[in-house]
């Protein structure tokens, strides 16, 4: 997959990604990230991407002549290496909120092109050339570059070959839909607290209960939005009983 972000701050993008385990993808080829400064395609003569807002109002908003010259340019590099114009992301509150299903769909493609914003935000205009809107949460960033990070990060570990183990996505929480259950390695007793004997007994389908039980526990405890009673098996189903006796 290739991926392009536009961005006033190119360092504050391209730092972080060679890191961990995104650091390994790029370095395996299995995730290209080419990080272009909007600006570089101003035709103001001093290089000015933003402007006051037509109407008053506090702040700057960003031109769209400049952005939407970047994402053709992007679009361009992109078919020149046979992959498609593929699909322009904005960061803007007001997009759907980013989950583990849009990361899973924006996965998919060959192509994705990011749009950082700053200031008060965007010429309206500038979504002629987007695809797809998504906020991470409701509060203020001082640029889109931090969503642009996660959404990144989000998307990456489903691609394959990204995780050393590829299972490791499957049982994430929000991957199943549910939290994921607790997890414990050596020693088994830390300081008196042990590890659920369960877990060191070998047998694969008590653990398996075990972890949906512990996993549906979590999730009723923490977020119980996330549980859609009708896509749970029986045996959820028959866990998630148990679970609200014990807990209740």
């Amino acid at each position: 997959m290739k991926i392009d972000v536009l961005s006033l701050f190119p360092q504050t993008i391209s730092g972080p990604l060679h890191d961990s385990i995104l650091g390994k993808a790029l370095e395996k080829h299995l995730l290209e990230v080419s990080v272009t400064n909007f600006r570089d395609f101003s035709e103001n003569k001093h290089h000015n991407v933003d402007d006051t807002p037509y109407g008053g109002g506090a702040g700057m908003l960003l031109q769209a002549q400049p952005i939407v010259d970047a994402v053709a340019y992007t679009q361009q590099q992109a078919q020149a290496e046979g992959l498609s114009a593929g699909r322009v992301i904005l960061t803007d509150p007001a997009g759907k909120r980013f989950d583990e299903q849009a990361a899973a769909d924006l996965a998919q493609a060959d192509h994705l092109t990011f749009i950082c914003g700053h200031y008060e935000g965007f010429d309206e205009r500038v979504k002629a050339v987007v695809t797809d809107e998504y906020s991470i949460g409701d509060y203020v960033l001082t640029g889109g570059e931090l969503p642009t990070l996660v959404m990144i990060d989000a998307l990456s570990r489903l691609i394959p070959g990204v995780l050393g183990n590829d299972e490791s996505a499957v049982d994430d929480s929000f991957s199943t839909g549910l939290l994921e259950a607790p997890q414990y390695t050596r020693p088994a007793n830390f300081r008196g607290a042990d590890v659920p004997a369960v877990l060191m007994n070998g047998d694969h389908q008590k653990i398996a209960d075990w972890r949906l039980k512990e996993s549906l526990r979590k999730t009723y405890l923490h977020r119980p939005d996330l549980i859609d009673y009708q896509q749970l098996s029986p045996r959820a189903k028959e866990l998630l009983a148990e679970v609200k006796i014990e807990e209740e």
